[in-house]
């Protein structure tokens, strides 16, 4: 009995040990199925943004040139208005009684000409009439000779009151010129920006606000700056042999507006400074952009974006690159598994990565799916072209 027992055990021994067998055969999974492409050698552009601030190709701060109440505002903010055409009318009644002053004074002066003029002539008149006299001997020299020195005198009182006429008219013109004054002119023709003072304020020479500033914006600059290691990737990057050259060989740039759109005309980058800002460690560029249309106005901001060619770069998709512990690796693959290889990017552009070092042409790599897989992991690669990847990659906002 015990026998059969042991006999019936031993079966059932048996069947459980090779239904284990068959479960841990069935558990062992195949490798996952993964996307691979071959990297390739392409001729990218990449872009470089900076933010800019704009301002017209001329600004010119109008100020009083006299002290006085503004009486009339001529012009409203953002009105396109020529040179000479008057702003403001500033209140001149002192200037208007001094100039009124200064008017008679010159009339004054004209008429102590007159006089000098007449006695200049009664004096000729007695020395022509003794002349002839003296030479009969009919009367004395001496009554010539004084005859002489009194039309001497009247003709340095003539010369005086010519100078004196003279500095009336120059104090005239002063203050008539004050009077003039009382009437603001643009000083270019252009767009008329905030207007700080209006009717009822006091302006004057001496203030620090101008009343407002007139920009001539046909053209406008858009300046932006770029840290020292930007810089010296400009040099090193752009052809030519000096900054002059290079910014002649720089390509257009485009401009991109505070909404999001971008400006119709493209600019030209003509002008970089000297030297580094000790305080922000930046050089200032400037870019020239039309602006017939106006669009553009004196302190407007935005983006520059300068395309930066790179010719016969590397090339994966962005979906393959991983950031690990700030480094950016990739999987390579070989043999049927992957090894994750450390890469230097140059730039990301158009959702692909352009590689610098660590991989080569012909390599293949994980295109998608590098979250699921761990070095030294086996897959079955599945060859995809690069353009079916990247052009699949969606932002996400």
């Amino acid at each position: 009995m015990n026998i059969r027992i042991y006999g019936v055990l031993s079966v059932f021994t048996l069947i459980s040990f090779f239904s284990c067998k068959s479960d841990q055969k069935q558990m062992v999974m195949p490798p996952p199925t993964i996307p691979t492409v071959e990297v390739v050698n392409k001729d990218v552009v990449s872009y470089r943004t900076f933010p800019v601030s704009i301002e017209g190709k001329v600004n010119n701060a109008v100020r009083a040139k006299i002290s006085g109440y503004i009486a009339q505002v001529f012009v409203d903010e953002g009105q396109m208005v020529t040179k000479g055409q008057p702003l403001f009318r500033l209140e001149t009644n002192v200037q208007s009684q001094d100039a009124n002053a200064a008017r008679s004074g010159v009339s004054a002066a004209q008429a102590n000409i007159e006089a000098a003029k007449a006695s200049v002539s009664a004096a000729q008149v007695e020395v022509d009439k003794l002349t002839p006299l003296v030479e009969r001997n009919i009367v004395s020299n001496v009554q010539l000779e004084t005859a002489k020195a009194n039309l001497m005198r009247a003709q340095g009182q003539l010369e005086q009151a010519k100078a004196a006429r003279k500095q009336a008219s120059s104090s005239y013109s002063a203050v008539a010129a004050n009077v003039n004054y009382g009437i603001v002119r643009s000083p270019i023709t252009g767009v008329v920006g905030a207007i700080n003072f209006r009717e009822g304020s006091l302006v004057g020479p001496g203030d620090q606000m101008p009343i407002t500033t007139v920009s001539e914006t046909s053209e406008v600059y858009a300046y932006f700056s770029m840290n020292e290691s930007q810089y010296f990737d400009f040099l090193e990057q752009t052809p030519g042999k000096d900054v002059s050259e290079k910014l002649k060989n720089m390509p257009e740039v485009d401009l991109f507006l505070p909404n999001g759109r971008q400006y119709a005309a493209k600019g030209k980058i003509k002008t970089v400074t000297g030297q580094i800002n000790p305080q922000t460690g930046t050089i200032q560029f400037r870019a020239t952009f039309p602006n017939k249309e106006q669009i553009l106005s004196n302190g407007n901001s935005g983006k520059v974006q300068i395309p930066v060619m790179h010719k016969g770069v590397l090339v994966v998709p962005e979906s393959a690159a991983f950031e690990q512990q700030g480094a950016t690796y990739v999987y390579r693959v070989g043999k049927d598994t992957v090894t994750n290889i450390p890469i230097k990017v140059i730039a990301r552009v158009h959702n692909m990565v352009l590689v610098e070092s660590g991989l080569k042409t012909g390599d293949i790599v994980v295109a998608q799916g590098t979250g699921k897989l761990k070095p030294g992991a086996a897959i079955k690669p599945v060859p995809t072209s690069m353009d079916s990847i990247v052009n699949a990659i969606k932002p996400i906002f």
